[in-house]
């Protein structure tokens, strides 16, 4: 199978939610789709999440579900994401260490030989992360990989998830935290003035260089 091409196979796609945003978690989903689902899928108005209005976004997200009752969301919060940032120093390294994870949850569950993902990194960091768990699976990374029935599922999975812990993260706090990595310097500002840098590392991450602006 070329890299370029969808499988027609059972499968399980994962993609991510959050990566380029400042406020927010980092969210991945992974998601089995058998011969059914790949058909269901696209029939349901399943794509990329990036292409959906969130006022739709929950309808698909409970069509997901449903089609794909095999799936798995890892949802790292800001704090926690910061943590692992600093520790391993690469966020291709944390991606890699979190697809692994959804991945290696859903094959717990379904037997499955191919995984496909979007193109992230190096796929050495990926492969690598799954073999430390001990797992063995065809791996695929593809270049705008949500055109794939799985991947795409996955990318709803992960924007409904990132999405409502935004929600959940705006309300805990009093202020409303924008989406995105732009217009974002007043709202981090408002956090620092309402519970300094400890506060703005729980709900940002601070490895962005908006960072020194909010700080500024």
């Amino acid at each position: 199978m070329a890299v370029s091409e969808i499988p027609t196979c059972p499968h399980i796609g994962t993609d991510e939610a959050g990566k380029g945003d400042y406020f927010g978690p980092l969210a991945v989903a992974a998601a089995y789709a058998d011969d059914v689902a790949l058909m269901r899928l696209p029939q349901a108005g399943i794509r990329d999440a990036k292409k959906v209005a969130t006022s739709r976004l929950w309808e698909l997200e409970k069509a997901a579900k449903q089609i794909c009752p095999d799936y798995e969301v890892v949802l790292i919060p800001p704090g926690r994401y910061n943590e692992l940032h600093e520790k391993m120093g690469n966020l291709n390294l944390m991606l890699a260490w979190a697809h692994a994870r959804a991945i290696e949850d859903v094959l717990g569950r379904v037997k499955c030989e191919l995984a496909v993902t979007d193109k992230f990194g190096d796929e050495s960091y990926l492969r690598g992360a799954l073999m430390k768990r001990g797992r063995e699976i065809r791996l695929v990374q593809r270049v705008r990989a949500e055109d794939d029935p799985a991947v795409a599922a996955a990318s709803v999975l992960a924007r409904a998830a990132f999405i409502r812990a935004m929600e959940r993260l705006s309300a805990e706090i009093g202020v409303d935290l924008p989406r995105g990595a732009t217009h974002v310097i007043p709202a981090g500002r408002e956090v620092v003035r309402k519970g300094g840098e400890e506060l703005l590392r729980r709900v940002a991450k601070v490895h962005f260089k908006t960072t020194k602006q909010v700080l500024s």
